[in-house]
């Protein structure tokens, strides 16, 4: 089993096969990711979901920026980004905050996020687990906890080929996001106020 990444060494170990060592992009180059959970307990969120569930109007954006403008630049490097979220029949209130406080803004930033709603979209069988595909090439295995928090990522090299048919088919079958987010009004209006 190889070593679990966690946080700055996985942002690292991802941006270290994007860029070569002189700091240019790898022509070609990309990160493709796989979400499943119905949420996620994870310090990225920079305490963002708690201020959303408190009827907040918008991101800690002091956090939120930096991310838009590495966004950003990758897509100005020419890197591709994409997403397929696997969203739940009933969104729970993290999949909802991810689409109004995250997705919305991320997609003009250059991230290509598609969406497959439960209920709404036929689901095709999935592998059951989160991940990043990078470059098409290395497979980033996501590992969480029962209750979302996240213990790591490890490389998986021998569910390279099934995750990138599967990354292939989700994508060109999922909706782009914000199409299906502007059909949805509604969603933004039911945030949970405690």
């Amino acid at each position: 089993m190889s070593e679990l990444l966690k946080g700055a060494t996985l942002t690292a170990a991802i941006a270290d096969r994007l860029y070569d060592r002189g700091g240019r992009p790898v022509p070609g180059a990309g990160v493709f990711r796989m979400e499943l959970l119905p949420a996620y307990a994870v310090a990225s969120d920079g305490g963002d979901f708690g201020r959303y569930l408190e009827g907040e109007a918008e991101p800690d954006w002091e956090r939120k920026r930096p991310f838009m403008a590495r966004l950003e630049q990758r897509r100005d490097d020419g890197l591709y980004q994409r997403r397929v979220r696997i969203l739940s029949a009933m969104l729970s209130d993290y999949e909802r905050f991810e689409c109004d406080w995250a997705y919305r803004l991320n997609v003009p930033c250059g991230e290509d996020i598609r969406v497959l709603h439960r209920g709404e979209h036929d689901v095709p069988s999935l592998l059951g687990f989160d991940y990043w595909l990078v470059n098409d090439s290395t497979v980033l295995r996501m590992h969480y906890a029962n209750d979302g928090k996240f213990q790591g990522a490890q490389e998986a090299p021998e569910l390279l080929r099934v995750c990138r048919r599967e990354a292939r088919h989700t994508f060109r079958e999922a909706e782009p996001f914000l199409q299906w987010w502007e059909r949805h009004p509604e969603i933004a209006a039911r945030r949970k106020v405690t």
